[in-house]
């Protein structure tokens, strides 16, 4: 029997034009397309004609074995997630099924993890400079990661003065793990550090609300999982409707020559 393939594919925020050459190519190639049903549905124009398996959400588990069962049996197979698959996606479930299988790159089926624009990416583009100095990305989800750890991590971020990047940041069941951390971070950063709350960022339904920490939480018709938050740091202001954070040129440079008279 030949060797399958296996994809896991990273297809950005939404919007074709956002999605990598690469990742175009490989669901292209393949015969079978598996995936979260929300992400199948960005990439319909894509699949016609293919064999979909598309899942619920919390069906992880489920689509990954599928996806590494196909590619066992010979076929070419994309498992698709949105964003980046390396980042909160698909991939580093793939390799803990495969592992637990006893998989070997030089032996078992051919596996690539296609990159793509993450989350972090695309919603830093749309709102100005956020993300020019360090910063630490947090996931709200405890289902996963026990709630202490997570403080801890937020706590440590916080202390370190990193712009903070939640995903995830809320659920209709996942209410105070939020409003915990604006409470921590009011602790070590100014109530009108700067906030941005973007939704669906590259979707249909993208919007986009610029405030601060004090009034984040105001905004709860933004808050949910397709909503990813951007936390200033000490550094960072607004400008314009636009969230800036110097990335440390003025210290060393003119930034604007003056014009000779």
């Amino acid at each position: 029997m030949k060797k399958g393939k296996l994809y896991v594919v990273g297809i950005g925020p939404g919007y074709e034009e956002h999605m990598t050459p690469r990742a175009k190519q490989c669901i292209e190639e393949s015969d079978v397309i598996v995936g979260y049903e929300t992400y199948i549905a960005l990439i319909e124009y894509l699949i016609k004609g293919k064999e979909v398996h598309s899942y619920a959400m919390t069906q992880e588990v489920e689509r990954a074995n599928q996806a590494v069962e196909f590619a066992e049996n010979g076929r070419t197979v994309s498992l698709v997630s949105s964003g980046d698959a390396g980042i909160y996606g698909m991939a580093g479930l793939v390799y803990e099924v495969l592992t637990e299988k006893g998989w070997s790159k030089k032996d078992g089926i051919y596996v690539e993890i296609v990159p793509g624009v993450s989350a972090l990416n695309a919603c830093a583009a749309l709102v100005g400079s956020p993300l020019m100095t360090d910063f630490a990305v947090v996931s709200m989800s405890d289902l996963l990661v026990p709630w202490d750890i997570i403080v801890q991590r937020v706590d440590a971020a916080a202390r370190g003065d990193f712009v903070i990047v939640i995903y995830n940041p809320q659920s209709k069941k996942r209410v105070h793990q939020l409003r915990d951390t604006r409470d921590m971070l009011l602790k070590y950063r100014a109530p009108n550090t700067p906030v941005a709350i973007i939704k669906a960022a590259y979707r249909d339904s993208q919007n986009i609300v610029m405030t601060d920490l004090e009034h984040m939480l105001d905004y709860s018709d933004n808050l949910g999982m397709l909503s990813t938050i951007i936390i200033g740091n000490s550094s960072t202001f607004m400008f314009d409707g636009l969230m800036i954070n110097p990335r440390g040129y003025k210290s060393k440079y003119t930034l604007v020559k003056e014009e000779n008279v």
